[in-house]
């Protein structure tokens, strides 16, 4: 238990709701500002308190703070029990890190409508921390769909260029993405026959009494169908980079470095652990269309393979290998970014297939620093947008001189997002290309290979912005509007998420620890009894 007198966890989830409520009901502008800089700075202030609190806290069946509320539908088995283990705690801070800066941007962005804009993305940030706080599996769901829903809004009346049409194809594919993963897992608790969304309960139960393989692969595969479009697995990617193209600073921050994690944590914390045998489980790829000449003998019946190798070579050949060669032909800061997102989502999907406690655990460090970088690089893209009026590469050049500030902020977290030494990112990437060596070296070679495509790109979007010759439409513009360093409205959200991308990349014990020690316990037999408020 937490030694506060009251459950972190719920007040993490319910400041943000109850002032985006209030705003609702007409709370006055004036005041709907100043209580959102309270709003967004509670979630991180009660996520940095069971942070410092999770090692002393007392266990039970592996969560820490754990606390159980009634909610009318016990009898379904569906109960909203909040609590934190050694994947989902990472995340929380990560959360409440991101939707901090995010609202602090928000709130100095003077946007049009502005008290429903914050109250739109006080809705989101509410929702990221449930999803991180619930052991029921059906409130995992429903906080994510919480989360989602503004997105949608959010994109199509703030966003930018071409926001209708984005907000429309981001709309229609993650609705459907969430209702395939809706309807695996619906499968997976009825197949279960605990009659219960607890996790706990979940767990417990198969560990004893598993699903037939067969159930198991199926099930795998549907819900990493619908997660898959969630987080933008190739080929179901086409509407992450231009939403985020699209999506207004705040929004493109908070959906790229939390909401994105949905899935792959969904994957992590609920799929693998229940479906072990899912992605092992082999079956043979029809050969019809290639001829006998080109195949082995051994697979003239069809080609042996499993979910685990067809994931693998979705993330690596597309994600990685497609989708960085694509991100270095981008000409538009933000779609390269969108892209980029996309490119990495690609190493998360190759620990999974890696699989193992590295391979796992270092996906978990890799959403906690891809979480944090990209939404730096959008908050900095924006920033550079006010001092060049576009995002088209091409069109900038000599910023440095004029900005050393944000020429520093950018190249850093330029670094952090390729995975240099001394950033968080460095520590995930290297535990997945540890696990992947023992997966397949070809594959590792792809994954590699990536690092080097990142490199490209982000460093010849720097050396365009900053360190090129500025062009002609630079110097024009500089004569009419001489470009400012950024200032503190800028400069604090963009420190506090790159201070966390270096406490990280030179303390990953931090955030490592707890996920080692999750992922190395076994499956407990005990049946879960939690305190009820």
């Amino acid at each position: 238990m937490s030694p506060l007198p009251f459950d972190p966890l719920l007040v993490a989830i319910g400041a943000p709701l109850a002032l985006a409520l209030l705003i609702a009901l007409g709370l006055p502008k004036r005041w709907s500002v100043r209580l959102s800089y309270g709003a967004f700075a509670v979630p991180l202030l009660m996520a940095l308190h069971v942070w410092w609190h999770y090692a002393a806290a007392k266990p039970e069946y592996g969560y820490r703070f754990l606390t159980q509320y009634s909610t009318g539908l016990d009898a379904l088995g569906i109960t909203l029990k909040l609590g934190l283990n050694g994947i989902s705690l990472p995340l929380f801070v990560m959360a409440g890190i991101v939707g901090f800066a995010a609202g602090l941007y928000a709130i100095q962005s003077q946007a049009e409508r502005l008290k429903i804009y914050l109250m739109l993305l006080l809705i989101m940030q509410g929702g990221l921390m449930g999803v991180f706080a619930s052991v029921d599996v059906f409130f995992l769901y429903f906080f994510h769909e919480l989360a989602l829903i503004p997105t949608f809004i959010l994109i199509g009346v703030w966003g930018g260029r071409d926001r209708t049409y984005a907000a429309m194809k981001v709309t229609i594919y993650l609705t459907l993405g969430a209702m395939v993963s809706l309807l695996g897992l619906i499968a997976l608790y009825a197949g279960s026959q605990v009659n219960s969304f607890d996790l706990i309960a979940l767990k417990e139960h198969l560990a004893r009494f598993p699903l037939p393989e067969a159930l198991q692969q199926n099930l795998f595969g549907l819900l990493l169908l619908g997660l898959g479009v969630l987080v933008s697995l190739w080929p179901l990617h086409t509407w992450a980079p231009l939403g985020y193209g699209a999506a207004p600073s705040a929004n493109a921050m908070l959906h790229a470095g939390v909401l994105k994690k949905f899935g792959l944590y969904t994957l992590i914390q609920v799929v693998v652990p229940l479906l072990p045998a899912g992605p092992a489980v082999g079956f043979t790829i029809p050969t019809l269309l290639i001829p006998d000449i080109l195949l082995p003998a051994a697979w003239e019946s069809g080609i042996p393979t499993n979910l685990g190798w067809i994931l693998a070579l979705l993330a690596g050949g597309g994600n990685v290998l497609i989708i960085g060669l694509v991100t270095i032909a981008q000409r538009d800061l933000k779609q390269m970014l969108g892209y980029s997102s996309v490119m990495h989502m690609g190493y998360a999907f190759l620990g999974i297939a890696a699989g193992g406690v590295i391979g796992l655990g270092g996906v978990v460090l890799l959403m906690v620093a891809h979480g944090l970088s990209v939404a730096l690089l959008f908050l900095l893209a924006t920033c550079v947008h006010h001092r060049t009026q576009t995002f088209a590469l091409d069109e900038m050049g000599g910023l440095a001189p004029k900005t050393p500030v944000l020429a520093a902020f950018f190249v850093a977290a330029t670094f952090a997002s390729i995975g240099l030494p001394g950033f968080a990112n460095f520590w995930g990437e290297l535990a997945i290309f540890v696990a992947l060596w023992n997966f397949s070296p070809l594959v590792t070679a792809v994954a590699v290979a990536g690092v080097v495509l990142s490199a490209i790109y982000g460093l010849r979007a720097a050396a365009r912005i900053f360190f090129g010759p500025p062009t002609d439409r630079m110097a024009e513009l500089a004569q009419r509007q001489p470009p400012v360093d950024l200032r503190w409205p800028e400069k604090l959200p963009a420190l506090v998420l790159l201070a966390a991308l270096f406490f990280l990349g030179f303390w990953p014990k931090a955030i490592s620890t707890p996920v080692h020690d999750e992922l190395t316990v076994p499956a407990r037999v005990a049946a879960p009894s939690s305190p009820s408020r």
